[in-house]
């Protein structure tokens, strides 16, 4: 993916870490940054794998604990965009964010319990752990629905009572840049009433595929489609960095949110993480 360079140059300093590099005090030690910049992590597979597409479980675990230490807390794609992040006072806000619905996001065993291999059996079997942690995140989906299609209700149902919420990603995870208006409504239109049948709220996040925009970007907000106001509260880009605060107003758009990959490359999520605890990037903290 191309990084536009005024994004990357907006962080000053910020190569990668150097063994020669004197590190500033921790930010978590800072008491409150309502400015400071917001952690949208981007998931798909959590399982081994050689490309930025795949993150183990147990580095999966590893952020979680990591992240923990750091004073992060999990929020939502929509307590985000909406300004209503809700952590304790000094903490900061993490929206963990998940992409296409993979099984090995989210699989129940024969005997009805969570795979602990999974995304979820990890994130949970910590969160019982650290109940300051739970299960609060955005899994935007396709179709397949982590592949249990007898459970999907079920998955759904879970995913919210923890105070998860569930996304639109398309019908067929195409490149909407290259399509026409009528076949964007209906990629966005379709899975949008699919996901309401199943419990959804209509005004879902929306996360368009390879972070590729609609040539017509009005059609992230609301259309009509099929007799029915299709809307979507927010829509956010690949992955690179960390989103601006909400109260960022000159930056901040919930219709074009930054988020990072979830890998250890560079400007991944360990990247990052490095960047905070040397003082290189200063990140929101709850007052």
């Amino acid at each position: 993916m191309m990084i536009p360079f005024a994004l990357i140059f907006s962080f000053s300093h910020q190569s990668a870490p150097s063994h020669t590099v004197k590190h500033k005090a921790p930010v978590v030690d800072q008491k409150s940054n309502l400015n400071g910049r917001v952690f949208i992590i981007m998931y798909h597979h959590i399982k081994d794998g050689a490309n930025p597409m795949f993150r183990s479980a147990a580095k999966f675990r590893k952020d979680l604990e990591r992240m923990y230490g750091m004073g992060f807390r999990p929020v939502t794609v929509t307590d985000y965009v909406n300004n209503t992040m809700k952590v304790p006072s000094g903490k900061t806000p993490v929206v963990i964010t998940f992409d296409d619905a993979h099984d090995d996001q989210f699989h129940i065993l024969k005997d009805g319990s969570i795979d602990p291999k999974s995304a979820v059996g990890i994130w949970k079997k910590f969160a019982d752990e650290h109940p300051d942690f739970p299960v609060v995140g955005t899994w935007y989906v396709l179709p397949n629905l982590w592949g249990q299609e007898k459970l999907v209700q079920k998955k759904i149902e879970m995913l919210q009572s923890w105070g998860s919420e569930i996304g639109n990603h398309t019908v067929h995870h195409g490149d909407l840049r290259k399509m026409s208006d009528a076949t964007v409504m209906k990629e966005l239109g379709d899975m949008n009433l699919r996901l309401q049948k199943l419990g959804v709220p209509a005004n879902m996040p929306f996360c368009p595929p390879y972070g590729s925009f609609p040539k017509n970007k009005a059609l992230l907000k609301s259309f009509k489609y099929n007799g029915t106001t299709i809307t979507h509260s927010s829509a956010c880009q690949a992955g690179w960095c960390p989103a601006y605060s909400p109260n960022d107003k000159k930056h901040f758009s919930k219709y074009f949110m930054l988020r990072l990959h979830g890998n250890g490359r560079q400007y991944g999520i360990d990247w990052w993480l490095n960047e905070v605890q040397a003082g290189r990037c200063k990140v929101y903290k709850a007052l």
